[in-house]
């Protein structure tokens, strides 16, 4: 799955109210109940957190004008991207201190990132983390995006990169003891869950290898294509690892993944197939670090 498939993926799950890194927030609001509140009555009113839109019942009530905006903004489908967007930024300009900022900056997070403006994704993604710090997913997100995006022109790359590791790890520190929200079937929690570490342990291998951290890169990118749920790893993980192991003059072990990326169709078929000559070469001619 591409990366911008899986932003995809990560935009269904927050449209259909699984936005995992609200979830324990969310749970603390409703009086330590323990539970997630159900979305499903057209009465029930928005949740103060990323993964549903009604109002804990702790909370004071909302306007009848900002309550109703918010539930319009949420039942916008995602097909209209330029359209939702403009109204979660009409949604902030009228009330920018609105308990419902969390699931719209998550939102328009994820409609940024799927029309390729990074700086607006960038912008929305970290005031989600300043308003939410354990938002798993959006964490995960920028991790990779930040990493991905970075060229020659990136401006304050050390502070970009340590941003994204420190968002990276703070991912995978927390996705594994999330707890299942009510009424969520147990795959659909497991895949939500290793979405987010996959997208999570490559935004820290990238980290680590544009740092030239190579040793430090090859177990973050083993992990994301171990845990990813997906059918077959991400081609780019793929040809990162490759990468990382060459980096690391382990060109056997760089060869072989190479291979395997190169038996995927895709954009980089082409790039890992003439990798994995260049490293058989180097294997021959080099000596190799033990791993």
């Amino acid at each position: 799955m591409s990366s911008r498939n899986r932003i995809i993926v990560m935009a269904g799950f927050l449209a259909g109210c699984l936005m995992l890194g609200s979830l324990a927030s969310s749970q603390s609001s409703q009086g330590q109940s323990g539970q997630q509140p159900a979305a499903t009555s057209k009465d029930q009113k928005p949740a103060d957190s990323g993964s549903t839109l009604a109002i804990p019942t702790a909370q004071p009530p909302v306007s009848p004008e900002e309550d109703a905006a918010a539930k319009a903004f949420q039942a916008m489908p995602n097909a209209d991207l330029p359209k939702k967007i403009a109204a979660g930024e009409d949604f902030l300009a009228k009330y920018p201190e609105s308990r419902y900022r969390s699931p719209v900056y998550s939102a328009l997070t994820m409609a940024y990132l799927q029309t390729g403006n990074t700086a607006k994704g960038f912008e929305m993604g970290d005031k989600e983390v300043a308003l939410k710090p354990d938002d798993v997913q959006i964490l995960a997100i920028l991790s990779q995006t930040i990493t991905r995006s970075m060229n020659a022109g990136t401006p304050e790359p050390a502070k970009q990169l340590a941003k994204a590791e420190t968002y990276a790890k703070r991912a995978i520190e927390l996705t594994p003891s999330l707890p299942k929200p009510e009424g969520m079937a147990d795959q659909t929690f497991i895949v939500a869950k290793n979405e987010t570490l996959t997208m999570a342990h490559s935004g820290l291998g990238l980290a680590y290898l544009r740092q030239g951290k190579y040793n430090e890169a090859i177990p973050e990118f083993e992990q994301s294509v171990k845990i990813d749920p997906n059918p077959t790893p991400e081609q780019t993980n793929l040809y990162l690892l490759g990468l990382a192991n060459q980096k690391a003059s382990h060109f056997d072990q760089a060869a072989v993944v190479f291979g395997k990326c190169a038996a995927m169709a895709g954009q980089l078929q082409g790039p890992c197939k003439t990798a994995v000559d260049e490293a058989k070469k180097q294997s021959s001619t080099q000596l190799s670090a033990p791993k």
